[in-house]
């Protein structure tokens, strides 16, 4: 086994690279991208710089590991971004924007109004007529905030 890995030249890790970025076209969402990079860098570095076989594998370790964890830290600040700016499965920032038409007279401070299926608490600084449409402007807590929509 040893004498197949001191046999090992550039060529061996160019191809080991491309296969294995072959490989990630067949979807493994991302798993193979990393180490098929580090191993084509292993590949040109040995064209320069001719190492063993134990340095070429820890080469390869190190630049995998460290490729990878590049990435992760990439794509996790990226994913904690898009996290924040989305309003996927928080209902209540979702209202903002939303508009209804008032079943009933809105009395300023507090009282309720019907969007869609369901009954909501909500606030506004002025009487709102009946038959008025109103638009969520924020949220405060669990209480929507409307004004007549203009």
């Amino acid at each position: 086994m040893i004498e197949l890995l001191e046999q090992m030249n550039f060529w061996h890790w160019l191809a080991l690279g491309l296969v294995l970025l072959l490989l990630e076209l067949v979807g493994t969402a991302g798993y193979l991208l990393w180490l098929g990079v580090s191993a084509l860098l292993v590949g040109l570095l040995m064209t320069m710089i001719p190492m063993s076989w134990s340095l070429q594998w820890l080469t390869f370790a190190v630049f995998s590991l460290f490729s990878t964890w590049l990435w992760w830290r990439y794509q996790h600040r990226k994913d904690r971004a898009d996290d924040q700016a989305s309003t996927l499965n928080k209902r209540n920032e979702q209202m903002v924007g939303q508009t209804c038409r008032l079943d009933a007279p809105f009395p300023p401070g507090q009282g309720r109004i019907r969007m869609g299926d369901t009954s909501w608490l909500a606030k506004a600084d002025e009487a709102i007529d009946a038959g008025t449409l109103v638009e969520v402007i924020r949220v405060e807590g669990i209480v929507l905030v409307i004004q007549p929509k203009k």
